[in-house]
């Protein structure tokens, strides 16, 4: 098997600790030979663990992309607005680009990034994760077997976790959408693209409703201040009070905003970041929950649902089709398939995962690596080519106008249309 050489652009918590490893587990197959990353205390342990050397290592990613680095192939793994233009500079430099997601939080951008692909002739996926987990690759395989029949309808819910939000989304990186992305592109891009992934048909009319209900300073408690540590009257009825979560059950969380593991280095970081914020005065703009309906080509309809009030981070599908019915929990790893003729239900319970994300970090990266080792200059057949994953992230974008919009129903083809015309003047 042919090692694959890459470039590292982003040594974060997606591209350090969810892709990077892939080359540490299986060295035969993929190997980091540069890193591009702005913080020096990332960069330097990103280049210790996969022994680059000294002279490859930079702070940004023009300079690394200015340099022929003996490598076919770059991990972009930067934040939300950080993908466009080192995606567009890799694909001319020669570069296959696994990319996370979202590809952008412009869909001109992510039309424009689909065409560069394209005009270069070099591969350009998308990491939609959950369509390599076993959980979704099984309930894909019962579909295509025609075990349910034509489906009807789908709906499925993502239960962010009440602590998840607030760590993420409202003290987090991704917390203003003016920054990030919308919370429907940001975190739920990947919901979009099952959906689409299991329905396997064109999506024609989008609507959406959502808000911004509990995470803002109409409830902050009186009295609160800016930062949890400066003496919130609340602390002890507070769940989301920083000292009191990162200092207890969510010190695993702290580790993504602070390299000093100590109880010391936690709470220097909390005094002097965003995550040592108030929940209610945390300049977060991204909704707290919101509801998505789709209409498919065939008639079938989807209904999605984004909650961060849930006890539990997980995702539960429930798919209904003319002979019968899937419904499945991904935390649990499990799927219950309903036969209508016989009344037989059948539970298929998988293995635990190794990696991220229930396997589908490592999945992703596996089916890329494969895929450049076979390359032939033609269009890729990735799960999650940018050209597929294209369609998902404009029914995010979509459903997000619509939301804006007072639930207005978007007709899909215009803005399809729309967006690529004005991909193409830019």
């Amino acid at each position: 098997m042919r090692k694959i050489k890459a470039v590292l652009i982003g040594a974060g918590d997606r591209g350090a600790r969810a892709y990077a490893p892939y080359a540490k587990n299986f060295p035969h197959e993929l190997e980091f030979v540069a890193v591009a990353e702005k913080d020096p205390v990332k960069r330097a342990e990103i280049a210790s663990s996969h022994q680059i050397e000294v002279a490859s290592c930079f702070s940004s990613w023009e300079v690394l992309l200015s340099e022929n680095m003996d490598a076919e192939v770059a991990f972009i793994c930067t934040l939300d607005r950080q993908h466009f233009y080192p995606t567009m500079k890799a694909l001319e430099k020669g570069y296959h680009v696994l990319l996370e997601k979202p590809m952008s939080p412009n869909a001109e951008e992510c039309v424009q990034m689909t065409e560069q692909a394209k005009k270069y002739q070099r591969l350009l996926s998308i990491c939609h994760v959950l369509r390599y987990t076993d959980f979704w690759s099984r309930i894909k395989q019962i579909i295509h077997n025609g075990t349910i029949g034509d489906i009807a309808s789908i709906q499925l819910n993502e239960n962010v976790e009440i602590m998840h939000m607030s760590h993420s989304f409202v003290r987090g990186n991704w917390n203003n959408s003016d920054t990030s992305s919308p919370m429907i592109l940001q975190k739920s891009c990947h919901d979009m693209d099952i959906i689409m992934y299991l329905m396997d048909e064109s999506c024609k009319r989008v609507s959406s409703f959502g808000s911004l209900l509990y995470f803002h300073e109409g409830n902050k408690p009186e009295g609160a201040p800016l930062r949890c540590l400066d003496g919130c009257p609340v602390e002890y009825q507070c769940p989301f009070h920083a000292g009191k979560y990162y200092l207890g059950e969510g010190r695993n969380w702290a580790k993504k905003f602070t390299t000093d593991h100590t109880r010391e280095g936690i709470i220097h970081a909390l005094e002097t970041t965003s995550y040592g914020k108030c929940v209610y005065q945390s300049n977060n703009n991204v909704v707290d929950h919101q509801v998505v309906n789709l209409e498919f080509a065939n008639g079938a309809t989807a209904t999605f649902s984004m909650s961060a009030f849930t006890r539990e981070q997980t995702r539960i599908v429930q798919i209904m089709g003319t002979k019968g019915e899937i419904r499945g929990k991904m935390d649990e790893n499990q799927i219950s398939v309903y036969d209508f003729l016989t009344k037989q239900e059948t539970v298929i319970h998988l293995p635990n995962p190794n990696s991220g994300h229930a396997g589908g970090d490592e999945g992703v990266v596996r089916e890329f690596l494969q895929e450049v080792r076979q390359f032939n200059g033609k269009e890729s057949t990735s799960k999650s080519s940018a050209v597929l994953s294209l369609e998902s992230h404009l029914i995010a974008f979509a459903a997000e106008a619509s939301r804006l919009e007072k639930g207005k129903v978007i007709e899909m083809d215009y803005f399809h249309q729309k967006h690529r015309t004005q991909a193409a003047i830019d």
